[in-house]
């Protein structure tokens, strides 16, 4: 019998999620918000281009000028906090390609959080050195990881900021985006081919899911990471042993192994005596 993890968790709720955001009518407001990444236009309307000193009244104004993407149940948005209110055209745009972008982080992480504490302690992964939970992964990697990753970074954010940014000795003010550039659109990245000689309406339908999911990413990695940081042990042995024997248990496993020399060779122990029903509850 198999037991869901986080991962197939996260990848069903995804799945369940995404479909019912492809919907799309006939008139040409909402075409435009569906097509809200073409460079074209869409039954004689297109996407806006946002200006520096205009303004959208709110969420739904930036939503139907095809700038961002309303999510479901709320088509028009949503701005709980009300940062688009009397937002600046410019500064909208630069929110909706932050969102592309952390929803893209924030998708790398999630698959990274399941997988490093699936392989930790592998041999071939820093000589066995990286474990415990995942977030204290990082710190344990040697300084020639942190110096190529500090590399890698330094060249994306400069090629980011060539393609997307204004030159500061241009603009009108600093921390403008070219008026013509598609949010979360740095080039044709596109490593294995998938979009080769597909159309613009299947171009649209899997950046409206990359999107949505990466919201959803965004959700997920921030519960991750509070777990983590609440319990102090591994994600999966967490789920497993809650699964397993409830929330006494893993409220067991949490006292028994915090503060121990190795919590997660203690967390691994403890569901091993859990899953052979001898764990003292």
């Amino acid at each position: 019998h198999l037991r869901p993890t986080p991962a197939t968790n996260m990848t069903t709720i995804a799945a369940l999620n995404v479909p019912t955001l492809l919907a799309r009518s006939t008139t040409a407001k909402r075409d435009v918000r569906t097509n809200a990444f073409f460079q074209k236009k869409v039954t004689g309307v297109a996407a806006a281009v946002p200006r520096a000193g205009q303004k959208y009244a709110n969420v739904a104004a930036a939503v139907d000028a095809g700038l961002i993407q309303g999510v479901a149940p709320f088509p028009e948005g949503i701005d709980v906090f009300g940062f688009f209110n009397d937002i600046d055209q410019a500064e909208a745009q630069r929110y909706a390609d932050v969102e592309i972008t952390h929803g893209r982080l924030a998708m790398l992480a999630s698959v990274g959080f399941i997988v490093g504490e699936s392989v930790e302690g592998s041999s071939f992964l820093f000589d066995s050195q990286v474990t415990g939970p995942a977030i204290n992964h990082f710190q344990q990697v040697p300084l020639p990881f942190w110096l190529g990753l500090g590399a890698l970074i330094f060249v994306v954010e400069a090629s980011r900021v060539q393609i997307a940014w204004q030159s500061p000795f241009d603009a009108s003010r600093l921390g403008l985006m070219k008026d013509d550039h598609t949010p979360g659109d740095y080039g044709a990245f596109d490593p294995l081919g998938l979009s080769k000689g597909k159309d613009e309406e299947w171009l649209d339908i899997h950046r409206l899911r990359e999107l949505n999911n990466g919201r959803l990413a965004m959700v997920a990695i921030t519960a991750m990471v509070g777990q983590e940081l609440n319990t102090g042990l591994n994600l999966i042995l967490s789920d497993e042993v809650l699964e397993m024997k409830g929330g006494g248990a893993l409220k067991a496993m949490e006292a028994s192994c915090a503060g121990s020399v190795d919590e997660n060779a203690c967390a691994k122990a403890f569901e091993a005596a859990v899953a052979a029903g001898t764990a003292a509850l």
